[in-house]
């Protein structure tokens, strides 16, 4: 799942440079200071019935050929002794690829991943290309039989989500947006009425890339590629451990969809259309 304060450097150095105008000798009229733009905020969905916590799955289908990439940046809570003991959690080629290859996308980020790699979720966070969402602090499905997930209860799922968000910003992303990613994609009507005081928007997918666990970057491949159309939200992860083949994916299918005429965007990107297109 950021709110984009634009510099406003220029503005003020025009200001200055009018203010300091005027007939040679003879000071010119006093002028206000130039009005600072608001910060943009981040297009969401309104509550569904009963203020439920609103579901995005995809953009509109008639308003181009966009498509946005999304990256689950999955920890648990318990795997701190694994990521110790030198296993991969994070992707760090992966999001090289993505910056060479100038594809903007949308990172859900779990609060023990931002607290794992503190410095590359610092990285992402100040990166235009990049808009960091929450992804849940532990990682523990907000559903029963989601995968084999651990489960949390409904009453800790509010908490759990705003610790997230808590630990995304002390590990230095300034502005996650609020948009919420559940734990392997699970939930219900129970999950959707506990997040419903937290203000986010619940964004699923319209495409799975079927890149957890794979070994076959061909496979994951056509699997995209079968399934993109205008306004498809793709998922796809950045830990290296559970998806070793995903920085493979990406540098053959972007070229290919753009080939096709496809525009990589962010997610708020097609939320906001969304927004205007009801």
């Amino acid at each position: 799942m950021i709110s984009v304060a634009r510099s406003v450097t220029a503005a003020c150095a025009l200001g200055a440079a009018l203010a300091a105008c005027g007939t040679a000798g003879t000071p010119g009229p006093a002028r206000p200071a130039p009005a600072k733009p608001a910060a943009s905020r981040p297009p969401v969905l309104a509550p569904g019935p009963g203020g439920l916590t609103p579901v995005f799955e995809h953009g509109p289908r008639t308003l181009g050929k966009t498509v946005a990439l999304t990256f689950d940046a999955d920890m648990t809570a318990d795997q701190g002794p694994r990521a110790a003991s030198g296993e991969h959690f994070d992707n760090p080629d992966l999001i090289g690829t993505l910056r060479a290859l100038k594809v903007p996308a949308t990172i859900f980020m779990t609060g023990r991943w931002a607290e794992q790699y503190p410095a590359q979720a610092r990285s992402l966070g100040h990166d235009p290309q990049f808009e960091v969402a929450n992804h849940s602090y532990s990682h523990y499905a907000f559903t029963d039989d989601c995968y084999g997930l651990p489960t949390i209860g409904a009453d800790r799922m509010k908490s759990d989500v705003e610790r997230a968000y808590a630990a995304i910003r002390k590990a230095g992303v300034p502005h996650p947006l609020p948009y919420f990613r559940f734990p392997g994609g699970c939930y219900d009507r129970q999950a959707l009425r506990a997040l419903s005081g937290v203000g986010v928007t619940a964004v699923q997918w319209d495409v799975v890339s079927g890149d957890a666990f794979a070994t076959d970057a061909d496979a994951v491949v056509r699997d995209v590629l079968d399934g993109v159309k205008p306004g498809s939200v793709v998922v796809m992860h950045c830990t290296r451990s559970a998806a070793p083949t995903t920085e493979r994916v990406v540098r053959t299918v972007v070229p290919q969809l753009r080939k096709q005429g496809y525009r990589f965007v962010k997610v708020s990107e097609l939320i906001g259309e969304t927004n205007g297109h009801r």
